[in-house]
């Protein structure tokens, strides 16, 4: 292939790269300008109250765990028999 022509093509391509990039979705990240882009999903009301039910329950089982160690703990310490 020519040189001539090679470089102009490649030239072309990587500016419709370029352009392609600044507009396609951008999946869960920030939001690409319109038509493109859509809402990312982390972003939607139903995700947000998905996550903030599933931190509740972490952090639920996390204090459960702690006062079993420490009712174990307490155990040890002075048994009541």
């Amino acid at each position: 292939m020519s040189d001539r022509l090679f470089y102009p093509l490649a030239a072309i391509l990587a500016l419709a790269l370029v352009a392609l990039a600044a507009v396609w979705p951008q999946g869960l990240g920030a939001r690409s300008p319109g038509p493109f882009g859509h809402t990312p999903v982390q972003q939607t009301a139903q995700a947000k109250a998905a996550m903030q039910r599933e931190t509740q329950a972490s952090e639920q089982r996390i204090k459960a765990a702690r006062e079993a160690v420490a009712d174990i703990q307490a155990q040890k310490l002075s048994p009541t028999k």
